[in-house]
């Protein structure tokens, strides 16, 4: 298992290095873990560029303090703060048309072992009107975790974000942005770590979560300089 630690210097720098562990993967037939904390951004999906309001959504963004970028993904328009936590874990496959629920299934279990080790008792789920809906979501005094999966020929990335602290920010920013989007959203349903009772320190949330994710077992680990 190979973990990758660590944030590149450049929000783009910072995406094509979890491109390349994808890669990586599929070359090698090894598995990976990433967690980390990205670049304070509002990560916009593919149905968001294309809606009328997108440029509106773009500005109230910046006018928030959040650059605004792009993924080349779907789903809804995420915030991170500098402190918000992401994840991901890369594994070989052999058939891109199955195992997809297996994998979700099994990050979703280990993300929540993470959060009961920092006294988060998470459940599926999401409150109505949570930011980027989807059927992968925990929730916990609030949605406070979201994943997707994306799946090439020779691996699969199963990925996503959990918000540490900072859901009073992020509700405010995507309050405007999901408005422009036409998108119905509810500050109320943004949750955190700290909100349910666990720590607002991110290394604590990074650390839980990549020890659930890489599981025992022999790890090489590498700077994200390096990937």
């Amino acid at each position: 298992m190979r973990v990758i630690r660590g944030r590149a210097a450049t929000v783009a720098t910072d995406r094509e290095a979890s491109r390349r562990l994808l890669d990586w993967v599929a070359d090698t037939g090894e598995p990976a873990v990433r967690v980390w904390t990205p670049h304070r951004q509002v990560a916009f999906g593919r149905r968001d560029a294309g809606s009328p309001g997108y440029e509106q959504a773009k500005q109230a963004a910046n006018a928030h303090g959040f650059p605004p970028i792009e993924r080349n993904v779907g789903g809804r328009a995420v915030a991170y703060t500098g402190t918000t936590v992401a994840f991901g874990r890369a594994v070989p496959i052999s058939d891109m048309r199955s195992g997809l629920s297996d994998r979700y299934d099994t990050l979703t279990a280990d993300v929540q072992t993470a959060l009961a080790r920092l006294s988060v008792h998470a459940t599926t789920g999401e409150p109505p009107n949570s930011f980027c809906p989807g059927a992968h979501s925990l929730q916990a005094d609030g949605k406070l975790v979201g994943i997707a999966q994306r799946v090439r020929r020779g691996a699969a990335l199963v990925a996503g974000i959990c918000i540490v602290t900072d859901h009073a920010e992020i509700a405010a920013v995507l309050d405007p942005v999901y408005d422009a989007l036409g998108v119905p959203f509810d500050p109320h349903s943004v949750g955190s770590v700290e909100k349910a009772g666990g720590p607002a320190d991110s290394q604590k949330v990074i650390d839980a979560l990549e020890g659930a994710l890489a599981g025992s077992g022999d790890h090489e680990v590498v700077s994200v300089r390096d990937v």
